[in-house]
């Protein structure tokens, strides 16, 4: 089978996203690429966003390979699935401008795991992948019935018929992903990095994917929700392929990055530079010395709350003080360049105690933002405790609800986000 995989080019104007907007490589789509490939599949793989491609252009050059099958996806890369864009108006504009030339056309993505009908009405695509994407679309692209493919969503006369709950792929064995050189020399972007500017390549790897923790406010739910640590073999020949492409820093998406002290072995005896995000009360001091001499330059950790009551009620399952917290995170501050320390707006934080906690790790050299409001994503556990199970409006109801609560937004939010109406409006219909 021909099958095109297609990042769209994204633009996130007045968007509630709160991912980062430069281009990172699209994990999702590579995973499907290296299954389909071991299958003898033809693949073509196109990036709109790292190459800045017209969305016309992107269509016609997927029209032009004659795909049996075309996978979108509708988030840009694994890495911000549990924080995308409510908002399906790229990936719809790409579908509009590619029409009817790209075979049996297919939506990977948050949106589709957690509302499915509502994202087959958005887009107007023919299927809907619910999870984690990459077997399934190398089952789609073995044939057969689509009723006999586990995790999909597609329409049939007048309702939609659902073949089962989320995907969670083995991933374990996922083979050493590989890009074209052209995509890695044009990734000059260093994600949440800020010790210096890049001067080589950056690119994104998964040493792991889902969480063992259940925090409200995470969106994952119906996607990249039960973890598992990938074989060791294969993501080192996937790092030593990307040193060998000149890449000098790469970012570990995973959800949480764990104590694993074979990976960061391995890493210190490699000229590679990264960063990671995870929980730092899971970190003791001898592991956290090690990873600041594997090469980590940058952490980002999730505190959320400066109060024991706070993290309570966010289900963090913290038995670490706040003070040892921020031991924690100054300890780690000695060996790796940059430290953050993520908080959330919390109801009962004191602003005072948050601002004192907060010049303390900046007198440090460790950041710690102002706290950012809370977005009750469909797919995290706060959304289904204010209005249980999502449905055809999940996605605009978190919205207005998110607009409706705050007056002011946090310093990574450029200005007030439009609503998701006003977003979708030319191109998803109503």
């Amino acid at each position: 089978m021909r099958v095109a995989l297609v990042n769209p080019t994204w633009s996130f104007a007045d968007s509630i996203y709160f991912g980062c907007r430069e281009p990172h490589l699209p994990l999702e789509l590579g995973c499907c690429r290296a299954l389909l490939e071991q299958e003898g599949h033809d693949v073509l793989m196109l990036d709109g966003h790292l190459f800045g491609t017209p969305m016309a252009e992107l269509a016609g050059a997927v029209a032009d390979f004659r795909p049996d099958m075309t996978v979108v996806t509708t988030a840009p890369t694994y890495l911000f699935w549990r924080c995308a864009q409510p908002e399906l108006r790229v990936p719809r504009e790409f579908l509009i401008a590619l029409g009817s030339r790209g075979g049996r056309t297919v939506a990977v993505g948050p949106h589709g795991s957690v509302t499915a009908e509502t994202t087959l009405r958005k887009l107007g695509c023919d299927v809907v992948v619910r999870g984690e994407c990459e077997e399934v679309v190398r089952d789609l692209a073995r044939g057969g019935p689509l009723s006999a493919i586990a995790s999909l969503a597609y329409p049939e006369g007048d309702g939609v018929v659902v073949t089962g709950p989320p995907a969670a792929a083995r991933f374990t064995d996922l083979p050493a992903l590989r890009w074209p050189d052209a995509w890695v020399q044009r990734h000059r972007h260093h994600h949440h990095r800020f010790d210096r500017a890049p001067d080589r390549p950056g690119a994104e790897v998964e040493a792991s994917r889902g969480c063992p923790y259940h925090c409200s406010f995470c969106a994952k739910i119906d996607f990249r929700d039960k973890y598992r640590r990938r074989d060791l073999e294969p993501l080192v020949a996937e790092i030593d392929g990307l040193v060998a492409q000149g890449v000098g820093y790469i970012y570990f998406v995973d959800e949480i990055f764990l104590p694993n002290r074979p990976l960061l072995e391995a890493l210190r005896d490699r000229p590679v530079e990264f960063g990671i995000q995870t929980r730092i009360d899971l970190w003791k001091p001898e592991m956290l010395d090690l990873l600041g001499a594997a090469g980590c330059v940058s952490i980002e950790a999730g505190v959320e709350s400066l109060t024991v009551e706070g993290r309570a009620m966010l289900d963090k399952n913290c038995r670490a003080s706040t003070d040892d917290l921020a031991e924690r995170l100054i300890h780690a501050k000695r060996s790796v360049p940059f430290v953050q320390a993520n908080l959330l707006k919390v109801a009962g934080d004191d602003a005072h105690l948050v601002q004192a906690w907060r010049d303390r790790l900046h007198a440090a050299g460790v950041w710690a933002n102002d706290p950012v409001p809370l977005y009750p994503y469909p797919s995290s556990p706060d959304y289904r405790r204010l209005w249980g199970m999502p449905d055809a409006r999940a996605w605009e109801r978190a919205h207005e609800h998110y607009l409706a609560q705050f007056d002011s937004f946090s310093d990574i939010q450029e200005k007030r986000p439009a609503p998701l109406s006003r977003l979708e409006a030319a191109c998803c219909p109503a």
